[in-house]
C-alpha cells in the first residue's frame, strides 16, 4: 500500500488553511495531548507490575532464606523476572483482536509480568509452590501443571497466575503476575527449545521436534531419578536429635542472612 494512501496529498492552499484553522488546531492538540496521557499512564502501568515483580520476589527470597537456615534445604537454585515488552504485548493484542488499551492489558494479558524460580528436584516445586499459595496476600487465578502434563512438545513446568496487592501512597493495587517454576534440567531443555524454535526454514522440522520429544522424556527420567537418589539417601541417614538440631543451628549463628 502506498504512503498516499495513508496520507493523501493536499494542495498548498487547503493545507495551509487547514493549519491555521482554530478547530483542526485544537482537535490536533487534543488528540496529541490524549495520546501522551495514554504513554504516561501504560508507563505507570509498567511501574505497578514492576512492584508486583518485586513482592513476589522477595517472597520466594525470603521462603529460600526461611528452608535454609530451619530446615537445612536449599529449594531454590535461581529466580529471575521479566516484563513483556510494548511490542509483544501489541502483538497479543493484536491476535487476539483488542486494542492496545490499559484494560485490554490488565484483563487479556496475564504473563504481562513473569518471575521464572529454578529448583533442584521436582518436590522442590510444588513445595515452594503451595508455600506461595499458603500466604494470605496472594490470590491464584490460575493453574496450569505442565509437569503431570506436558505439552506436545514436551515442555515442562508448572505456571501460575497469581494475583498480588501493590501498596502505593494512597492506594493499593491488585497486580497479576505470572509464575513460572522448574527443575534445572526442564529449564535447560526449555531454554534450548526456545532458541531453535525461532530458527528460520529448518529442513527437517519434524525430525527436530521428535529428538526435542526423546530429550525431554530423557530429562523427565533424569530429575525423577535424581529425587529418588535424594531420597534414598535421607532415608539412610540417621533422624538428627534434638541436640543435634540445636548445635547445627548455633553453628549457622554468625553467617551472613543473606
Amino acid at each position: 500500500m502506498s504512503q498516499n494512501n495513508h496520507f493523501p496529498a493536499l494542495p498548498p492552499e487547503q493545507l495551509a488553511h487547514l493549519l491555521t484553522n482554530e478547530t483542526v488546531l485544537n482537535a490536533l492538540y487534543d488528540r496529541a495531548k490524549n495520546m501522551m496521557w495514554s504513554m504516561v499512564q501504560y508507563k505507570e502501568l509498567q511501574m505497578l507490575y514492576s512492584c508486583a515483580l518485586k513482592e513476589i520476589q522477595t517472597k520466594f527470597e525470603v521462603l529460600d532464606t526461611e528452608f535454609k537456615l530451619e530446615y537445612n534445604r536449599d529449594p531454590i537454585s535461581s529466580i529471575s523476572t521479566r516484563l513483556k515488552r510494548t511490542e509483544s504485548v501489541m502483538d497479543k493484542l493484536e491476535r487476539k483482536g483488542l486494542p492496545f488499551t490499559l484494560v485490554a492489558i490488565e484483563e487479556h494479558i496475564h504473563d504481562m509480568a513473569g518471575i521464572r524460580v529454578i529448583c533442584s528436584y521436582i518436590d522442590d516445586i510444588y513445595l515452594i509452590a503451595d508455600a506461595l499459595l499458603r500466604q494470605d496476600d496472594i490470590t491464584l487465578v490460575a493453574r496450569k501443571d505442565y509437569i503431570e502434563h506436558p505439552k506436545d512438545n514436551g515442555y515442562r513446568s508448572l505456571h501460575l497466575i497469581v494475583e498480588v496487592p501493590v501498596f502505593l501512597t494512597n492506594h493499593k493495587k491488585l497486580m497479576k503476575v505470572e509464575v513460572q517454576i522448574r527443575t534445572i534440567a526442564m529449564d535447560f531443555w526449555a531454554s534450548l527449545e526456545h532458541q531453535m524454535k525461532y530458527k528460520q526454514e529448518i529442513p527437517d522440522e519434524k525430525a527436530i521436534m521428535d529428538e526435542l520429544r526423546d530429550c525431554a522424556d530423557v530429562i523427565r527420567e533424569t530429575d525423577e531419578r535424581m529425587l529418588a537418589i535424594r531420597r534414598r539417601i535421607e532415608a539412610a541417614s540417621d533422624a538428627p536429635t534434638e541436640e543435634d538440631i540445636l548445635f547445627e543451628k548455633l553453628a549457622k549463628f554468625d553467617i551472613p542472612i543473606q
